[in-house]
């Protein structure tokens, strides 16, 4: 029980936090805030993988905080969003930036959580 408890506080401050992000910057057509809180948390997950933190904190920022600060879901229907208006280089962009600086910024988070 007490994992979830940690998970939960987490979680709560997680989805505030997202939905100010997406409140702020997804005022145009392409899904900023998404982007923004995906690179972010890829790199606070690799910071916090990185630096082996006692496994309340995991709970509380890994699968607590980050998994309700980020979101694939939505970034999957915002894909098909853009795809079904043919928007085809904003959706290449958004697939290649998330992707590929995500995983970058991934290991420097993990890199420099050593």
């Amino acid at each position: 029980m007490p994992y979830a408890i940690y998970v939960i506080i987490g979680a709560f401050f997680g989805a505030i936090a997202r939905f100010w992000f997406s409140k702020l910057f997804n005022k145009e057509a392409f899904p900023w805030g998404t982007l923004i809180v995906n690179l972010v948390g890829a790199f606070l997950l690799g910071l916090l993988t990185g630096s082996h933190q006692h496994k309340y904190i995991n709970m509380m920022l890994g699968t607590g905080f980050m998994g309700a600060f980020t979101t694939f879901s939505t970034f999957k229907v915002e894909n098909l969003a853009l795809h079904l208006k043919k928007l085809w280089r904003p959706l290449t962009f958004y697939v290649v930036i998330t992707y590929g600086l995500g995983i970058f910024l991934a290991w420097l988070g993990y890199w420099m959580g050593q």
